[in-house]
C-alpha cells in the first residue's frame, strides 16, 4: 500500500506526527459525534503530545503493513483533515481479511466524499495487500453508515450479539463485508 493517494476530489494519505495539529483539530471538531459510536478514549487522547504519540504508533504501524489510517483532505486545503479511513486486524494467507473503520466530520457528510474515499480504498486494499474480504461494523441505529456502507458494495451479514464494550455497556454490532469476487 502507499501511504498517499489522490482521487478526483481527495487527498487521502497517512501522516506523520508533524499533522498532530490537524489531527486534533479534526477529532475535536466533532467529539461529541465521533464518540457516540466509539469507546472511550485514554487519557491524553485530545492533546497535541498524545496526538503525536498516536500517529508516530500508526505511522509505524503502516510502514510495517500491519495498520493503515489514512486521513481525508479535499484536494487543495492540505491542513483541514475531512475524514479518516483505517485499515486494521490485518491477516494475509488462509484469512486473508482485515476490518475497516471510517469517520467523517459532519461539515463534509452528504456531499459524497465518504463514498469517493471508501470506494477507492477498498479497491486499493484489494489489489495493492491482496485481501481478499473486507469487514465493517456498525450500531444498528447508524442508519448513516449501513447506507454508506451498502453504497460502496459491502453486503449485510447479520447481529454480532454484544460485539463490543461502549461506554461501559455491551453493544450488537451489525456486520458487513465487501468480497473480491473469486
Amino acid at each position: 500500500m502507499d501511504l498517499k493517494y489522490e482521487t478526483e476530489r481527495l487527498t487521502i494519505m497517512v501522516v506523520r506526527p508533524e499533522a498532530a495539529d490537524q489531527v486534533l483539530d479534526f477529532y475535536l471538531r466533532d467529539q461529541e459525534l465521533f464518540e457516540r459510536y466509539e469507546p472511550e478514549k485514554r487519557e491524553g487522547f485530545y492533546t497535541l503530545e498524545g496526538q503525536r504519540q498516536i500517529i508516530a504508533l500508526e505511522y509505524n504501524s503502516a510502514v510495517k503493513g500491519k495498520v493503515f489510517r489514512y486521513f481525508v483532505y479535499l484536494k487543495g486545503f492540505p491542513r483541514k483533515i475531512i475524514g479518516t479511513i483505517c485499515f486494521h486486524g490485518i491477516e494475509y494467507g488462509y484469512y486473508s481479511r482485515c476490518e475497516i473503520g471510517y469517520k467523517f466530520s459532519s461539515a463534509y457528510q452528504h456531499k459524497g466524499y465518504a463514498t469517493e474515499a471508501l470506494s477507492f480504498m477498498t479497491e486499493r486494499i484489494f489489489v495493492d495487500l491482496k485481501i481478499h474480504r473486507i469487514e465493517a461494523w456498525t450500531l444498528p441505529e447508524n442508519a448513516a453508515s449501513e447506507r454508506l456502507l451498502k453504497r460502496v458494495g459491502f453486503q449485510y451479514e447479520g447481529i454480532c450479539r454484544g460485539h463490543m464494550q461502549l461506554h461501559g455497556k455491551w453493544r450488537d454490532h451489525a456486520q458487513y463485508s465487501k468480497v473480491l469476487p473469486c
